[in-house]
């Protein structure tokens, strides 16, 4: 083991060579000698479950190990899990600002590829209160930046189990516009190729739906891949019992790659893994690209592969000896990328909007990420929200004023289409978007930039805006409902932008000063019929005449 960690604390400035995964058609293939790739992965990190990303917004909730900055830990796993032939394996949270080069080059040296999921707990789409905004466009792009450095990154999550019943279908609208603005970036810094992807629950209601969806339409919008969460297969089940035969059919025309994301039922214990010779067999590889077994940690769901003890030692479990005998009986026959000739070109239909059923329009998509935009909007007010109210405060007031006059001083960051176009502003910061709900309020009512001091009177730093801001306010409307072209923009350290559109970020009339905070708390506000009561009953509740004029 010393030799290890000696060996990987070596390749820590030395990037090992590894052959880049592609994607062609339905499969995935290894770039230079064109063989198909199947991955036989193990989701690989501790204090952290599948379902938080899309459930919490509390950075504090949840504490996170990045299962890639541990130079030591990586070298005392890699052994155990070369044992079970793994070549893949699923990150859900890592630290962007930390160095992972020493576990990367470790697990390039093992053949190993990692699949990244882009959102952490506290900065992630919330099913409850969707929306798609500049801090979690930083957020992803910042986790893509830091892993585009590795050639064994095969991939992106942009969103787990976000969309989880057909009431909160709506947010899977977000997290397409996240896949949508991923892809642009990842094309603006000119990165070589690579995937962005969703990784899905089994829920029969929404499950079709849900595939059909994000597939469909602008291939720059849609999926590159499809994860699929699934735990159907439990003890020693079969392809037919187990709903795999049904699930092989419908994916037998999708036109990208699709995979098991998460698989490994744990009912009965110790789980038997005998889905594995069906995954890896004829019946489904000519459809799948392999599976991540859920997971490598035990920890209290039940569900880990090995525990660490005390002293940092691996102790394997039933759970990994079954899955040691399993997956050393299969062999996975593919395709060879130069002589395969996808059949299934074409993107599904996108599913009809239906109250109750499927919520999530396919078209329009929610505002890309522009924080230029944004910059723009807050040079024009005249009354926005002082820089002394607790964030804690804002949903009192964003329920107060979008409960008057139907919502028209929320339009602009509206975010619930089925109500009305999606506000331009929807993106902004919480402090932007507030502000610029305070600045149409008080252009509506008379001396109502006030709140007792929570909002706060200012000459607009741009009376006239010039340039671009020009050109983009215009677009966006008097209303704040217009789409506003030139792709997502996010915030840099020196306040200026950049985007993932490729056009020059420079424009005329605009001040620095975008956030760039990657906590910021999401609300539910402009979100008409997905929360707002909530807020405004709250806010009468709490005692609202406090703080207003």
């Amino acid at each position: 083991m010393r030799g290890l960690i000696a060996a990987t604390a070596l390749l820590a400035g030395v990037h090992a060579a590894v052959d880049p995964i592609v994607i062609k058609g339905s499969k995935f293939f290894f770039k230079s000698n064109g063989t198909q790739f199947f991955m036989k992965g193990v989701a690989y990190q501790q204090e952290i479950n599948s379902n938080s990303t899309s459930s919490s917004n509390d950075p504090d909730a949840i504490k996170i190990t990045d299962p890639l900055a541990d130079p030591t830990s990586c070298a005392r796993d890699i052994p155990i899990l070369k044992k079970i032939q793994t070549n893949t394996i699923r990150v859900y949270a890592i630290d962007p600002t930390k160095d992972h080069s020493a576990c990367m080059s470790a697990f390039a040296a093992a053949g190993i590829y990692v699949i990244a999921d882009l959102s952490q707990p506290g900065q992630s789409i919330n099913r409850n209160a969707a929306a798609w905004t500049t801090d979690l466009f930083t957020r992803y792009t910042s986790v893509v930046d830091e892993m585009m450095k590795y050639d064994n990154t095969l991939g992106f999550f942009a969103g787990n189990e976000v969309s989880n019943q057909p009431n909160n279908t709506i947010a899977s609208a977000f997290v397409k516009a996240a896949v949508r603005d991923t892809k642009a970036y990842i094309k603006s810094q000119n990165y070589r190729p690579i995937g962005v992807g969703y990784a899905t629950n089994d829920d029969a209601a929404i499950r079709e739906n849900m595939a059909n969806y994000f597939d469909c339409g602008d291939p720059n919008e849609a999926i590159d891949f499809w994860g699929y969460n699934i735990y159907s297969w439990c003890g020693d089940s079969s392809f037919t019992q187990s709903g795999y035969d049904v699930q092989t059919k419908n994916f037998s025309s999708y036109n990208v790659p699709v995979f098991f994301a998460e698989y490994g039922c744990n009912t009965p214990r110790p789980r038997l893994f005998t889905e594995v010779g069906a995954l890896y067999g004829k019946q489904m590889t000519g459809v799948w690209s392999g599976g991540i077994v859920y997971m490598y940690f035990e920890e209290e769901n039940q569900f880990g592969l090995v525990s660490i003890g005390s002293d940092g030692k691996v102790q394997t479990n039933s759970d990994y000896d079954n899955l040691s005998k399993q997956i050393a009986k299969v062999t996975p026959t593919g395709v060879n990328m130069n002589s395969y000739s996808p059949s299934n070109t074409a993107p599904a239909a996108c599913p009809k909007v239906a109250l109750g059923n499927w919520e999530a329009v396919a078209s329009p998509l929610p505002p890309p990420a522009n924080s230029n935009l944004c910059d723009c909007m807050m040079d024009t007010l005249s009354c926005v929200v002082a820089d002394n109210v607790s964030d804690k405060d804002y949903g009192d007031i964003f329920g107060y004023i979008c409960g008057q006059a139907n919502g028209k001083y929320c339009q602009g960051i509206n975010a619930n289409s089925t109500t009305g176009p999606y506000g331009s502003y929807g993106m902004c910061t919480n402090k932007q978007q507030l502000s610029n709900v305070l600045n149409a309020y008080a252009k509506g009512v008379q001396g109502g930039c006030g709140f007792k001091g929570k909002a706060s009177t200012r000459a607009a730093p741009v009376a006239t805006p010039t340039g671009t801001c020009s050109a983009m306010l215009k677009a966006a409307g008097s209303a704040g409902t217009g789409i506003v072209s030139g792709g997502a923009v996010k915030p840099t350290s020196s306040g200026s932008s950049s985007s993932s559109s490729g056009s020059s970020s420079q424009q005329g009339g605009h001040s620095s000063g975008a956030a760039v905070g990657l906590s910021t708390p999401q609300f539910s506000f402009g979100i008409f019929g997905l929360g707002l009561g909530v807020y405004v009953i709250g806010a009468f509740a709490s005692g609202m005449a406090m703080i207003l004029l």
